[in-house]
């Protein structure tokens, strides 16, 4: 649970985190902090936003930029480069973290409900990565880009169809231009994390008893959820020189949630030692 990078393993480098304000982006971030990076946050709500960079300020003694933006709209993603490089003089990696989701029937869902999460999630990612991508290469600069995906992203998931959809995309963006854009000198990988509980988001996706109905560190061989510092860490590693070789990658940090879910017969964990114990004398041993 500890930072894992050499101090000032970041010294004089600038990222940029979307939804970098709160939760596991403001997490994220908060360790770039400690390492000595620049950071810039954007969101829509400013007011978040500049109370987020107070913090992270006070808490690392580094420097935050907060520039509110609509990942939606292209021109506010332009103009969150200008002030980064206004300020800090150039953009040295993207870490596109700006998600929503509606956990419902697909059926209950407007089309609008649909839009508003593919807006963010895959409009927002493509936005982002195509006007950070159009400026490293007119400038000649190398750059790195790490997207945050989900595990469903490649096995899809009922419930969180638009999610799916989007994040399914997001992948495919980023092994796409993992190949297209080396030659560039700039790198694209991916996190697929697992449960990692903050209290705005899992809140509102579970309201109430839910969350406790549907405890996630139940679905988990580890039987717990992860620790913000142990995503930090990942996220951290694979924007920094220390992951030079890496290109198109997606690294799951689940506790093997999902390959637990995708076992046929992972379920029988469920069955207790006294079953075990017919069974064995069913088969004559």
């Amino acid at each position: 649970m500890n930072g894992m990078l050499k101090p000032e393993s970041f010294k004089n480098k600038t990222i940029i985190i979307t939804g970098g304000g709160t939760g596991l982006g403001k997490s994220m971030g908060k360790y770039l902090l400690e390492l000595g990076a620049n950071l810039v946050i954007t969101s829509r709500k400013k007011e978040v936003l500049d109370k987020s960079a107070a913090e992270l300020e006070q808490q690392t003694g580094g420097k935050v930029l907060a520039v509110a933006c609509d990942v939606r709209k292209y021109e506010e993603i332009e103009n969150v480069i200008k002030e980064t490089e206004n300020r800090f003089g150039q953009v040295d990696a993207v870490l596109n973290n700006a998600a929503g989701n509606f956990i419902s029937p697909t059926e209950r869902l407007s089309h609008r409900a649909f839009d508003i999460v593919v807006d963010i999630v895959l409009k927002g990612t493509y936005y982002t990565t195509l006007a950070a991508g159009k400026n490293w290469i007119n400038k000649k600069q190398p750059g790195i880009f790490l997207n945050i995906v989900t595990t469903y992203a490649w096995t899809g998931s009922g419930y969180v169809v638009p999610s799916a959809c989007a994040k399914a995309g997001v992948l495919s963006l980023t092994r796409s231009l993992a190949v297209e854009w080396a030659k560039y000198n700039i790198r694209s990988n991916a996190i697929a994390p697992g449960p990692f509980p903050t209290e705005g988001a899992w809140s509102r996706l579970l309201p109430g008893d839910l969350a406790k109905k549907f405890d996630p560190a139940q679905r988990i061989p580890l039987k717990r959820v992860g620790n913000h510092q142990e995503l930090a860490n990942l996220a951290a590693y694979l924007l920094s020189e220390y992951s030079a070789y890496i290109n198109g990658e997606v690294i799951t940090i689940d506790g093997g949630e999902w390959l637990r879910s995708g076992g046929e017969f992972s379920h029988l964990e469920m069955v207790p030692a006294e079953m075990w114990d017919v069974l064995e004398k069913m088969r004559g041993k």
